[in-house]
């Protein structure tokens, strides 16, 4: 059964061509994951096909009801579901005033997948959703025999995708399979590439010396010698002439052949950083951020029960928990330093990246807003955005046209040249496509200031955090070494309860 067609589709952002394709069905049981680099158009091929923007060109018939799951909406529990505000855990929380990022993602869960006879459009779903979350969207999604999905979570597109659409230059490309299958497909496509540019090399090379050699072999033609005769030094002339007709005829066959050479592109390498990181005037302190009787809450809903931990120097620490432990909550308390539980060594300089992007201006460009507040040099600036995967024309593209994921590299570039010293990040891979976030990854490595960070990506996690704070249950708990060492140690902690219900559960049994 078709649900879905578009015929001739083109958009445009200013004169800017975003997309253009022939065609493109949906069917009942096409489960579609959308991949592409950030600003590619995933986002806008999703609000053309559901009917939230028009394209400029060409026609889009649904023949289903839909239902989306928009990226930066804000929504209420008025209409949600109420079972499905008890399963994401928002059924005692429906009339609170203020909700974590990961709440207001399960307020838009609910509220969207009450409905699996439709189809559905969902847009970064498990944007600030906690581990349990994801699990539980993968279920609700599994419902759902026909949908469109975005997402820089790995397992939903391996788990539930079985086809795979790619955005690139404008273009869509169709893949069949998951999203394993599509990266096969893509490393063997990237590897050729690699191989054609080596041999376009070689070929060129080869072409240009040969192309030379005529040359040096044409002016090296020996002159009719002064003291020859008439006959001989024409007999001698038409033979040199004859000689250089066809080294010139050959060279000029080299320089068709080069021309004719088709250009392969050379793969792109990222450059290296050479940030200046003693301009920030670091702390030397061991400890630059300390706490201790931590306590906070909004109104009857406590967040910290004298709570305490520490922040090493030149640490990457991530604020680990469940959705609603505090996590952004503290970093807000960190950032604005007017808790007096909390200390702060003088010389740290903090820079905050929170997910509303409050520190862009979207009337300016991408290079003036990095070096509105830079200390670092516009060589340096590009370097950064060029690491970020934003070059060339790009950093002069106002903000207000990126797509959400460029938005956040741009965030993230302005505080990497800041005098920033401590980084304070809220839910950084959120809206990131898989290179993108590969490039923060590398960054935040090769960074030489404090990171303190709110993720529940658990491989970028374990990529850069080398100690955890675990919210939970009113407090902070401190762990030292990665995400994947802290999940080991509970369940060794664990199983001794759980062979022990085990054994008392077989007991009962042979009663």
């Amino acid at each position: 059964m078709l649900f879905l067609e578009a015929a001739n589709i083109k958009k445009y952002y200013s004169d800017r061509l975003i997309l253009a394709f022939d065609g493109l069905k949906v069917y009942s049981g096409d489960r579609i994951g959308i991949v592409g680099q950030n600003g590619s158009g995933k986002t806008t091929l999703m609000n053309i096909l559901s009917g939230s923007i028009e394209p400029d060109e060409g026609l889009v018939k649904q023949y289903s009801d839909i239902s989306c799951i928009r990226q930066f909406a804000d929504e209420s529990t008025v209409n949600a579901d109420r079972k499905l505000l008890n399963e994401f855990n928002l059924a005692n929380k429906a009339d609170q005033g203020v909700f974590s990022g990961g709440e207001k993602t399960r307020i838009k869960l609910a509220n969207a997948l009450g409905h699996t006879g439709t189809l559905l459009f969902a847009d970064e779903p498990t944007a600030n959703l906690d581990y349990k979350g994801v699990e539980l969207l993968k279920v609700k999604l599994s419902h759902f025999d026909t949908f469109l999905l975005i997402s820089h979570e790995r397992s939903l597109l391996d788990e539930l995708c079985n086809r795979i659409i790619e955005i690139k230059d404008g273009s869509i490309r169709f893949y069949e399979g998951n999203y394993s299958f599509y990266k096969e497909q893509n490393a063997r496509e990237l590897q050729l590439m690699g191989q054609e540019y080596e041999n376009y090399v070689s070929a060129k090379a080869k072409l240009e010396y040969a192309i030379s050699d005529r040359k040096v072999k044409s002016k090296s033609m020996r002159k009719t010698p002064k003291r020859m005769g008439n006959s001989e030094a024409r007999l001698h002339k038409r033979a040199s002439n004859e000689k250089q007709e066809k080294i010139n005829n050959a060279a000029n066959s080299l320089k068709t052949r080069l021309e004719k050479l088709e250009v392969k592109e050379k793969p792109r390498e990222l450059p290296k950083i050479k940030l200046d990181f003693s301009l920030t005037n670091p702390p030397e302190n061991k400890i630059v951020i300390s706490v201790q009787k931590l306590s906070f809450s909004y109104g009857s809903n406590m967040i910290f029960d004298n709570a305490g931990f520490k922040v090493c120097n030149g640490s990457k620490t991530a604020l680990w928990g469940e959705n609603g432990t505090g996590k952004t909550t503290l970093l807000n308390l960190i950032s604005s330093n007017a808790n007096g539980e909390i200390y702060i060594v003088p010389k740290a300089r903090i820079g905050y990246f929170q997910q509303g992007f409050e520190n862009l201006e979207y009337g300016r460009s991408v290079l003036d807003n990095v070096m509105k507040d830079s200390i670092q040099s516009q060589t340096v600036t590009r370097t950064i955005l060029a690491r970020l995967l934003i070059s060339g024309d790009d950093v002069n593209k106002n903000v207000g046209v990126l797509s959400g994921g460029e938005r956040i590299k741009v965030s993230f570039a302005k505080l990497f040249v800041s005098n920033a010293n401590i980084l304070l990040l809220d839910e950084p891979t959120n809206y990131l496509d898989m290179l993108s976030l590969e490039a923060l990854e590398s960054v935040l490595c090769e960074y030489e200031g404090t990171v303190l960070f709110v993720s529940h990506d658990k491989a970028f996690v374990n990529s850069i955090a080398d100690h955890l704070l675990v919210c939970e249950n009113k407090s902070i708990t401190g762990f030292d070494g990665k995400l994947n060492d802290y999940e080991l140690s509970r369940e060794k902690a664990q199983m001794p309860v759980k062979d022990e219900m085990e054994r008392i559960a077989l007991i009962w049994k042979t009663k």
